[in-house]
């Protein structure tokens, strides 16, 4: 898959002792392995740890929650440097991890209290944490790891309690990065520009298909980074990875994705949008990752597994630290002259390569259920074999961007996202008309049930139309040339996978307004068609070219009545227009 002896290995760590009574978590704690923390038991450990080794360690609340209670942000550091200004000006790497979205999945947050903890009590673990930053969300979703109970994954294995998956307003904060209608998303965003993170790590359990491995690894799209970004991860940084779990005897694999009834039919790589994690990561052009885990095993391999992933991350950060940095600066200088910018994506239509994957072989056998055949994997029957693998996507829509996008000031929902992550805005210093783009939705289709507390919009058809937009003091320019450029271009444009219209932020210009009588319009239109024969003509035209609305009346009159200065001009018309750079705008 990669070539993964080519890359250099990393430091393999030998086991050390275990820590003294008083610092076990209860994972620790527990002779079965099989224990989370709750998240009380969770903050009052950083707290302690921060109390104990506050030249290492700092902890702070990072903004509300749903739930009412803050989420938490704990920094480490080896000189306790917490400034990210300043340590964007050191060329010191950020290791961002984040645990606990989905708090029934909680691995990362009993393995990152154990790693915490390690840094700053072994010193040979505390080498690495020279000329790297690590900063650590305990718990993402506070409401959820509050609503603990032991039954809601009933396809996993341990841990005996565990939080659940939906927020205090039901939310999955997976698919809240782009739309952040949950405070914890606000808070994260707030928290995430400030960090400004080369890596971003999210922890998570699987589902799916039964096989050998307890780790799984879903990285970011190399695709959908910019190309020096993409190949440093696909060459540099996922084989060592790779070469390091392999060290620790915990082999990884892609994602098990498939899209037969078991993996061997085919892997394909997880294609995340904007609305996930990763796929938020990387309009900043952070390297994301959802490290998942085999939700069959024994919770305790689970957490051993994922500390040891989080702790080779660490080491391949602060190894390749100037590649990384390299990598990342190119990537932003590429956006700084990209005229044109990808808005969806689609998996390649055949495989890229192949995985050497270690499977159960799988059979069929008649359910004690139904009596019907169902699906059973042997796990006295282990196999490794070549799988095919779709790793590659590519562009299904682009967009040639503006100079500026002008916000109406109306729509406060958007400013405050747009402000939120980063991108930076002027304001309009009077009223003014400049030649602008704007665009007319001609055609969408929306999902019949909501979803994350939305009806989503997709297949979106524009129709865009040039002239002059009337704008008035105070309404928002955000110029395209500026480093949330990515972010700021597949939230504005209508037709992007998981853009601010796709999530009906704008539905209310779907909305007609104003309509006629007929009895009345009938001797408007008769007027307008007198004193106008091309109008005439064109309907003339339009009626041979359709059966239907020659043969009705009422049809006709709406049509005259759609092409006539009395239907409105805003109905349908997006209000954010694309400005192109022609002529001054007057911005404070």
């Amino acid at each position: 898959m990669f070539a993964f002896l080519l890359a250099a290995l990393l430091p393999v760590f030998a086991p050390a002792p275990p820590p003294a009574p008083a610092w076990r978590t209860p994972f620790e704690r527990d002779p079965a392995r099989n224990t989370t923390a709750t998240h009380a038991e969770c903050v009052a450990y950083y707290q302690r740890l921060a109390a104990a080794y506050p030249a290492q360690i700092s902890m702070r609340e990072a903004g509300p929650t749903d739930c009412g209670l803050p989420l938490h942000e704990v920094v480490i550091s080896a000189d306790g440097d917490t400034d990210p200004v300043h340590l964007r000006a050191l060329h010191r790497p950020v290791l961002f991890i984040q645990n606990g979205i989905h708090p029934g999945e909680p691995e990362g947050i009993d393995a990152s209290m154990m790693l915490a903890r390690d840094l700053v009590q072994q010193p040979r673990l505390g080498k690495l944490l020279a000329g790297v930053t690590v900063v650590i969300v305990p718990i993402y979703n506070v409401g959820g790891a509050l609503n603990r109970n032991s039954t809601t994954r009933a396809n996993q294995n341990g841990p005996a309690s565990y939080g659940f998956r939906g927020n205090a307003r039901n939310f999955d904060l997976n698919r809240d990065y782009v739309k952040q209608d949950s405070r914890n998303a606000r808070s994260f965003a707030a928290l995430f520009q400030k960090w400004q993170p080369e890596v971003f790590v999210e922890t998570h359990t699987s589902n799916g298909a039964d096989y050998q491995y307890t780790m799984t690894l879903i990285p970011t799209q190399p695709s959908k980074l910019a190309p020096a970004l993409g190949a440093y991860l696909q060459k540099e940084m996922l084989p060592a990875l790779y070469q390091g779990m392999a060290q620790k005897k915990w082999p990884l694999t892609p994602y098990v994705d498939f899209a037969g009834e078991t993996p061997e039919s085919g892997m394909q790589a997880f294609l995340e949008s904007p609305r996930y994690s990763t796929g938020y990561a990387a309009l900043f052009h952070t390297i994301g990752f959802m490290p998942e885990t085999h939700m069959l095993k024994a919770y305790g391999p689970r957490v051993q597994a994922t500390y040891d992933l989080l702790l080779t991350m660490l080491a391949t950060v602060q190894r390749q630290a100037p590649a990384l940095l390299a990598a990342r600066a190119g990537a932003l200088a590429a956006q700084a002259t990209q005229t044109t910018f990808p808005l969806a994506w689609a998996l390649d239509d055949k495989p890229s390569e192949t995985v050497q994957f270690r499977g159960y072989e799988a059979g069929h056998r008649p359910s004690d259920v139904s009596g019907q055949p169902r699906l059973y994997y042997d796990r006295a029957r282990p196999y490794t074999r070549p799988v095919p693998y779709t790793n590659t996507a590519h562009s299904t829509a682009t967009v040639g961007v503006p100079t500026a996008y002008i916000i109406p000031q109306a729509w406060a929902d958007v400013v405050d996202n747009l402000r939120r992550n980063g991108v930076q805005l002027t304001r309009l210093t009077q009223d003014v008309t400049v030649p602008a783009e704007t665009y007319y939705v001609e055609d969408f289709q929306t999902a019949p049930r909501p979803y994350e507390g939305h009806y989503l919009h997709s297949k979106v058809r524009l129709r865009t139309a040039g002239g002059p937009v009337a704008c008035r003091a105070g309404d928002y320019v955000a110029r395209v040339a500026q480093p949330a450029a990515r972010y700021l271009v597949e939230t504005l444009e209508p037709q992007a996978t998981d853009s601010f219209f796709a999530w009906g932020f704008f539905d209310s210009i779907l909305q007609q307004k104003e309509h006629y009588s007929d009895y009345v319009f009938e001797d408007l239109a008769a007027d307008l068609l007198r004193r106008d024969p091309a109008l005439r003509q064109q309907l003339d035209d339009a009626k041979k070219a359709d059966a239907k609305l020659a043969a009705s009346g009422p049809a006709q009159l709406e049509w005259v009545y759609q092409h006539s200065p009395y239907h409105e001009p805003t109905y349908n018309r997006y209000p954010v227009a694309r400005w192109l750079g022609q002529g001054p705008l007057p911005v404070e």
